[in-house]
């Protein structure tokens, strides 16, 4: 028997969307009372205003259920989903009704039923039944195709909360939608989808109990059973400005080797995208220590919660691996960390232990899309997690162990990572930069250059902190680190690290007001970080803001953030204030801090000296070089050595000198600021050829370098000239400088402004008086950056002859006793000193 297929049927199918509602308990209630909740539900609906339209253009059709009814509306796609809403905020003033609905848009047709009444039939109305019978009461549940037509209109794109895929009657298998609101809708996981979690969990922990050698089987089964039971997933859990917190991986395989590993892979794949916001390191710690624990506590789900609840962040991301057979299965779960809702799962399977890297990179792929962010975002940003970090777990796994340490203990994980895997870019780079602080510049340089040179195996956000790493500690190329962070900013908007390094870089180079709204940035982005605040302070300091740099310390400390640099801020800021007592408030902090209290004493010996106490500023020198060697920082040992190098030229003790320079270059040789500070103290002494050979050694070394080119070779060439007696020629080589000389040459937070001082003595050597006015006026227009420096004290002495070249003896008087004011109190045998009183007294 054959069947035919014709044209003139007279069937017509149309695209209906269906709203399905549906009394909770109906059956359940006394008849007079179903009846009563029946009609009061009527009477809702038929004055809800999107049915009252359609009831007008006859666009609609309604039909009985029993126990609710079914709303099939044509042409308009949204019309179910607006009578919806309505009747649930409706339905908010009789509480004694608990209604459920479903949405469905698909194909019926028009019928009549026995009473010659408008009815429909087909799959549309049956799948809306269906979907509506998967939610509780309270519950407005949406099929994969009302969330299509909706998903695209801005105004729904809130309300609907992607629960992933279940099974319905007849092996119909369902994509819902939750839809709710502040105000309507239900937003807890329907009961019947919330039973399939438990089922496929209590499977698993059963599985797991099996003996080894059922493994595979376990295994089956669990496939099996997670091709139908429901996995909730939230397209919409997240929105952009929330900060989720990773938990320490649940690791139930034995093997160590996952410990830390995987939630660093984790970390390093959700960071490549711009959507997702990981609570940092520091913010986990700080809450830790908030809630009287270990700040090295291993975060499980409990911690995890209250870590998330106390930083203000919306969710948890949980992990976990088990081991079946020689197969791992890998878990991820966000959840809410206000309720406890789950907002997204996902569930991968490494066929062995070589593939577990690949497919949690996988699984966090998928996962992202889970949490909301976009397709394209996820594509743009989606290096694979072996391409992106190492292909080895033990590679990884120290890696991992050296982020927790602090500089000098990272070392040899982070040597180890590289031993393991030599394609290792980002444990290049972060070896690069341990050595860089503990003061090791050449073997910091040589690791950032490797990690530069690998950088494509690395996301794209770690491509961003290799490069601007490149740029600022190899190269030197402030502007080229400017542009590199600034598209860090660009492409990773909520990261508050470029925005910190910009300023910095603008530190740098002298454009502080710059400095000052780039550090603000970060600072809105991370408020605790102390390090912004201590930037913040100096470039304050720079500007002669000078109120609002005490500000920007009282707000870091009233956050309990307490480190030295706010402290060095403060002792310049004393200074500047001629506030002793404030001075030695800041000297007695550093007391006991072993790693750190070499800075103050450099500070301090620069105090003494630019009052003219030079056994004192040697005495402190030599004690401030001492504790940064006990600190085992030996840039900084040099630093304090080569500084007071240049200290004893300025007062014209060049044989002290020569011998302090070259007991710098000895403790950290190769290091580029010691080099500089030693090439012009050499030069300032009348060493010509070394101090040559130094800044010819720089000038190969670092090309590129901004504060080399542009600060240390103009101010060391333009003193050799002098030494030469060719004063234009120095004024020349110092143009170079003219752009970048206000900036932090070095790595504290005032300058000396080395290039402006020798230009006003190149002047003074050519007989121009008022240039060299100019420039020695400098230092004291800018006493915030150049605070206890000794130029400062001697650019009162430089104005001084300049006014005697222009023949304003009252002026040049005046600037001579502004110095030796200064100097009252001064060692008399400094040949400066004994210079200028000379001098002066010619005036009288």
């Amino acid at each position: 028997m054959t069947s035919s297929f014709t044209l003139d049927q007279p069937t017509k199918l149309e695209i209906a969307h269906v709203l399905f509602t549906d009394i909770v308990g109906y059956s359940k209630l006394p008849l007079d009372h179903q009846k009563e909740v029946l009609g009061t539900l009527q009477a809702v609906v038929s004055s809800a205003p999107e049915f009252l339209r359609a009831q007008a253009s006859q666009q609609m059709i309604r039909l009985p259920t029993g126990d609710g009814m079914a709303i099939v509306f044509f042409e308009d796609a949204e019309a179910a989903a607006r009578c919806a809403i309505e009747v649930s905020r409706a339905l908010k003033s009789h509480p004694e009704i608990s209604l459920r609905m479903g949405l469905h848009s698909g194909p019926v047709y028009r019928v009549a039923d026995i009473n010659a009444n408008q009815n429909v039939a087909g799959g549309g109305i049956n799948i809306a039944q269906r979907v509506m019978d998967c939610g509780d009461a309270g519950h407005i549940l949406a099929s994969q195709s009302v969330a299509d037509v909706l998903g695209h209109l801005s105004r729904w794109k809130e309300c609907l909360h992607d629960l992933g895929e279940t099974d319905v009657k007849h092996g119909v298998r369902l994509h819902l939608y939750n839809v709710y609101t502040e105000e309507v809708g239900n937003a807890h996981l329907p009961e019947k989808l919330q039973t399939a979690q438990r089922t496929l969990v209590a499977i698993r922990s059963k599985a797991r109990r099996k003996k080894l050698a059922l493994g595979m089987v376990a295994i089956g089964v669990v496939a099996a059973l997670a091709g139908w039971l429901f996995l909730p997933r939230h397209a919409h859990a997240l929105n952009e400005k929330d900060t989720i917190v990773l938990t320490d991986f649940a690791n139930s395989t034995g093997d160590a080797v996952f410990d830390d590993t995987l939630k660093q892979a984790l970390a390093v794949d959700l960071d490549q995208s711009p959507f997702l916001n990981i609570l940092s390191d520091e913010k986990v710690r700080a809450a830790l220590q908030q809630m009287t624990r270990s700040p090295n506590e291993r975060l499980t789900d409990e911690t995890a919660r209250e870590v998330c609840q106390r930083a203000g962040s919306k969710a948890f991301i949980s992990g976990s691996i088990v081991s079946l057979g020689n197969q791992y299965v890998i878990g991820l779960k966000a959840t809410n960390c206000a309720t406890g809702d789950s907002l997204a799962r996902e569930q991968v399977r490494a066929a062995d232990k070589d593939k577990v890297l690949d497919s949690l990179g996988t699984a966090a792929t998928k996962f992202r899309g889970k949490l909301g962010e976009s397709l394209s975002s996820v594509q743009k940003f989606d290096v694979p997690l072996e391409q992106a970090t190492t292909s080895s777990l033990e590679a990884l796994k120290a890696f991992s162990i050296g982020r927790k340490q602090n500089s000098a203990a990272a070392i040899p994980y982070y040597e180890r990572a590289i031993e393991l895997d030599p394609n290792f870019a980002e444990a290049y780079a972060r070896l690069g930069l341990m050595y860089h602080n503990i003061g090791q510049p050449v073997q910091a340089s040589e690791y950032i250059t490797k990690a530069f040179e690998l950088r494509e195996h690395s996301s794209e956000r770690e491509k961003l902190h290799i490069a601007s790493s490149y740029y600022l500690f190899v190269t030197g190329e402030r502007e080229k680190a400017i542009q590199t962070y600034q598209l860090w900013a660009q492409s990773y908007p909520r990261d508050w690290l470029p925005y910190l390094n910009i300023g910095n870089a603008y530190g740098d180079i002298g454009q502080f007001e710059k400095a000052v709204d780039t550090t603000r940035e970060s600072l809105k982005l991370y408020p605790d970080n102390v390090t912004a605040y201590e930037n913040l302070g100096g470039f304050y300091l720079a500007l002669n803001r000078f109120p609002e740099t005490k500000d920007v310390a009282d707000q870091a400390l009233a956050h309990k953030l307490d480190e030295e640099v706010l402290h060095t801020n403060l002792y310049g800021l004393a200074f500047v204030q001629g506030d002793s007592d404030g001075m030695a408030q800041q000297v007695a902090w550093f007391e006991g801090k072993v790693e750190v209290e070499n800075e103050i004493l450099g500070l301090q010996s620069a105090t003494e000296a630019y009052f003219g106490h030079l056994g004192k500023a040697r005495e402190v020198t030599r004690r401030a070089v001492a504790s940064a060697a006990s600190a085992k920082n030996k840039e900084a040992a040099a630093l304090w050595s080569a500084d007071g190098a240049v200290r004893e030229t300025l007062l014209g003790n060049y044989g002290t000198a020569r011998e302090q320079a070259g007991a710098a270059l000895n403790l950290a040789p190769g290091s580029r600021d010691v080099e500089s500070e030693a090439a012009l103290a050499l030069a300032i002494a009348g060493d010509a050829a070394r101090a040559q050979a130094l800044a010819d050694e720089l000038n190969k070394r670092f090309p590129l370098n901004t504060v080399t080119q542009s600060f240390w070779l103009p101010a060391i060439r333009g003193q050799l000239e002098i030494d030469r007696k060719a004063a234009s020629a120095a004024v020349e080589q110092l143009q170079a400088a003219a752009p970048y000389e206000l900036g932090l040459s070095t790595q504290l937070n005032y300058s000396c402004i080395y290039p402006a001082y020798i230009r006003g003595q190149a002047y003074l050597a050519g007989g121009q008086g008022a240039s060299a006015a100019a420039e020695f006026q400098k230092f004291l227009d800018h006493r915030g950056l150049v605070q206890n420096c000794p130029t400062g004290a001697l650019a009162h002495l430089g104005l001084a002859r300049a006014y005697v070249l222009e023949r304003d003896n009252a002026k040049a008087r005046a600037a001579y006793q502004d110095f030796l004011t200064l100097w009252k109190d001064a060692d008399p045998n400094i040949p400066v000193l004994i210079a200028a009183k000379s001098e002066y007294a010619k005036l009288q």
